[in-house]
C-alpha cells in the first residue's frame, strides 16, 4: 500500500468511527456533535495530524482541485446546499459513497453521490496531500 492510500485509509477509518454522532451547528467534537466542516476538520486532524481550515468554503481552497471522475477515497467533496458554493463538505469513501454530518436533527452518515439531491448540488472536489505544506 502506498503512502497516499495508507493516509486516505487513516482518514476513512477515523470517519467511520464517528458514524451516528449527532449533528450540531458549530460542533467540532464527538462529545458536542459535528457540523459538516467540524466533522471533516476533526477527521483530518485526528486521523492524519493535518489541520484544515474551519469552514467548508475555506476548505474548498485547500489541496488540489480534482474532477468527479478522479475521486479517490479520502478526497473532500463539496456541495451547494445553502444557495452558495461550497456550503457543505464530506469525505469521499469510494464507490460513489461519501460520509458527512448532514444537517440539524441528523447524524454522521454515509450517502451516495449519484442520489439526485447530492448529484444536483455537487460543487467539486479537492485532494489534500498531508505531505504538502
Amino acid at each position: 500500500m502506498d503512502r497516499a492510500t495508507a493516509t486516505a485509509q487513516g482518514a476513512i477509518d477515523q470517519a467511520m468511527d464517528l458514524l451516528g454522532i449527532r449533528y450540531r451547528r458549530g460542533g467540532s467534537s464527538p462529545e458536542a456533535g459535528f457540523d459538516c466542516s467540524g466533522f471533516v476538520s476533526h477527521v483530518f486532524r485526528e486521523g492524519l495530524g493535518l489541520v484544515l481550515p474551519r469552514s467548508s468554503k475555506e476548505m474548498s481552497k485547500a489541496g488540489d482541485p480534482i474532477g468527479r471522475d478522479e475521486l479517490r477515497p479520502g478526497d473532500l467533496v463539496f456541495f451547494n446546499t445553502m444557495r452558495r458554493a461550497f456550503s457543505h463538505v464530506g469525505i469521499y469513501l469510494g464507490n460513489n459513497q461519501f460520509v458527512h454530518a448532514p444537517r440539524s436533527g441528523g447524524h454522521v452518515r454515509i450517502e451516495d453521490l449519484s442520489e439526485g439531491y447530492w448529484k444536483k448540488r455537487f460543487n467539486g472536489a479537492r485532494r489534500v496531500n498531508p505531505d504538502q505544506p
